[in-house]
């Protein structure tokens, strides 16, 4: 008898671990339990989105009294949004919690040595390590969805529009859905071949938050990069865009990260 599709894409689940289970055994620094408080918190947006992505989780943090600062990148090039990220780094005033959601997590990765940052957090991000072929790793996990509905123009990448509100903003509301892709940001075509030269997770303390309903980013492969960091991990019943959908969770992540009480 056949094995049914929920079987099947089980054990493709296990052997893609089993596969990476060597890659994962790699040193990482491991969040301490009480991190020394920090005031500044930089927020990193992902594709096909912009720094108003954080409009619910920034006044959350401010309540606490942090100094926020969402950058808003070009994603034109990985090169160009790390140097979008470290000017804003440069203008920080001490330690500072780097936060990146989705592709953001890529950026993180590589400006996060910078060494007025003090611990990074992903949400349903991008982890690789340093030189790690990031699409050569999601093949190794079942295809998320999202990623059919890609179209390109020239050599600048959009979700469509039903991609982005049932894949990629998928527990929004439909109206929210729809505002939020009307302030989708192309991507360049470069940074489909990105690599990280260096990898900041193996140095500094990291959250992550998994996002358990993810139609963007396989949530499998979501645990298979927290766990390879180390990482103190939260899952949330969410699509990619937690951040949009448990705002309250994610902020909480992101204090805990800073070392502050919520």
């Amino acid at each position: 008898m056949p094995f049914s599709r929920s079987i099947r894409s089980a054990i493709t689940t296990i052997a893609a671990l089993a596969a990476v289970s060597v890659a994962g055994l790699v040193h990482a620094a491991q969040p301490p339990a009480h991190p020394t408080p920090v005031k500044n918190v930089v927020l990193v947006h992902g594709l096909y989105a912009d720094g108003s992505s954080w409009e619910k989780v920034i006044p959350l943090l401010q309540a606490h009294g942090l100094h926020v600062t969402s950058v808003q990148n070009p994603t034109t090039s990985l090169d160009a949004d790390v140097d979008a990220v470290k000017r804003a780094i440069a203008q920080q005033d001490g330690p500072t919690v780097l936060v990146g959601h989705s592709y953001a997590g890529m950026v993180i990765t590589q400006a996060g040595d910078d060494p007025k940052v003090s611990g990074l957090v992903y949400i349903a991000a991008r982890a690789p390590d340093a030189g790690e072929d990031y699409p050569a790793l999601t093949r190794k996990f079942p295809a998320a969805p999202a990623s059919a509905g890609l179209q390109w123009f020239d050599n600048y990448g959009k979700l469509s529009e039903q991609a982005f509100v049932s894949d990629f903003a998928g527990d929004l509301p439909p109206k929210e859905a729809l505002a939020y892709y009307a302030v989708q940001q192309p991507m360049g075509r470069a940074i489909t071949m990105a690599k990280t030269t260096v990898a900041a997770w193996r140095d500094k303390p990291t959250w992550y938050a998994v996002s358990t309903e993810d139609r963007t980013i396989n949530p499998d492969l979501e645990r298979f990069m927290a766990k390879r960091m180390s990482a103190r991990t939260i899952e949330l019943p969410s699509s990619h865009v937690s951040l949009i959908s448990h705002p309250q969770e994610v902020a909480n992540l992101i204090l805990d990260a800073a070392g502050q009480s919520h």
